[in-house]
């Protein structure tokens, strides 16, 4: 597990004690567990560990695409996506707990809306790529299609709010639809996939 993943995961019951990220080198995943955050412990290739997993790296990828010259709404609202995932990362880390909100949701669904707005209309598949901050857009969708699943087996044992997993869905689609929105303000279309390309 990453270091930063787990000293989060381990420093939950600490946050509530008020001590917050005191000690990063704790030792206590030495043995291949690591503490939830309701005191309780797993092993780090438990599906539930894996989910946090998951959507850690979706928000690194996202400090990625950061790091790239955006259109400020876009940049807003990769920000906004970096709070919600440390939301989302605490409820996957306490079992039985519900923090994601409809209302994070229903913002995606808003944001979808309004970058796809000024996109024309798709004809056909794209490729991922175009411009550099397109490619890291697209591999912060796919990442997140990755976390999506993880948390399907998760919820397969134990469930998972509604609301969380609707997020990462519709997070999906928001970053397919920003990777087209930051071509176009690089001066560049769509990828397209031209079918049986190289088949004759």
């Amino acid at each position: 597990m990453h270091n930063n993943e787990e000293s989060a995961v381990s420093n939950t019951e600490s946050e509530r004690k008020g001590n917050r990220l005191s000690k990063i080198v704790t030792r206590t995943g030495d043995a291949g567990t690591t503490g939830l955050g309701d005191g309780s412990r797993t092993t780090k290739d438990s599906l539930r560990i894996d989910a946090i997993g998951e959507v850690d790296e979706l928000n690194s990828n996202l400090g990625l695409l950061l790091c790239e010259e955006l259109p400020e709404p876009v940049r807003a609202a990769l920000l906004d996506i970096q709070h919600d995932l440390f939301d989302l990362g605490g409820e996957l880390c306490l079992p039985g707990m519900d923090i994601m909100k409809d209302a994070q949701v229903a913002r995606l669904e808003e944001l979808a809306d309004q970058f796809n707005e000024d996109l024309p209309m798709l004809k056909e598949f794209i490729l991922p790529g175009g411009t550099r901050p397109a490619a890291i857009a697209h591999i912060c969708r796919t990442v997140c299609r990755r976390a999506e699943r993880s948390m399907v087996r998760l919820n397969n044992a134990e469930p998972l709010s509604e609301a969380a997993r609707r997020y990462v869905n519709r997070l999906s689609d928001l970053l397919f639809i920003l990777g087209r929105t930051l071509n176009r303000a690089g001066g560049r279309g769509d990828v397209l996939w031209q079918k049986g390309k190289n088949a004759a």
